[in-house]
């Protein structure tokens, strides 16, 4: 495959990713838009590092990764805990900080 080709198959990704976390309200779907965003990064990522022969792209995309699960796990932990007190996980209804 051409740079080109995964490129835009990467930035495709990105793009579905954002258009997720605006136009959704459920805070599990924003999360799951944030973790596409971070995927699309890591195509992208690799891609340069595949097209420069340098394996430095490889050793960021698996610190992204990495950031990524810890983003995933604490960003769940929240969401499970406003879902405890408020039952329900609707971004607009946690506008305030009041509870």
């Amino acid at each position: 495959m051409s740079l080109g080709a995964i490129l835009l198959l990467s930035a495709a990704l990105f793009t579905i990713g954002v258009l997720g976390v605006i136009l959704r309200r459920n805070a599990i779907v924003i999360l799951m838009a944030v973790e596409v965003m971070l995927n699309a990064a890591n195509l992208a990522l690799v891609a340069f590092a595949r097209q420069h022969a340098s394996p430095d792209g490889h050793v960021v995309a698996f610190f992204v990764m990495t950031v990524a699960a810890a983003e995933a796990a604490v960003g769940l932990g929240i969401v499970i805990a406003v879902f405890r007190l408020r039952k329900s996980v609707d971004v607009d209804s946690l506008n305030r900080m009041k509870w």
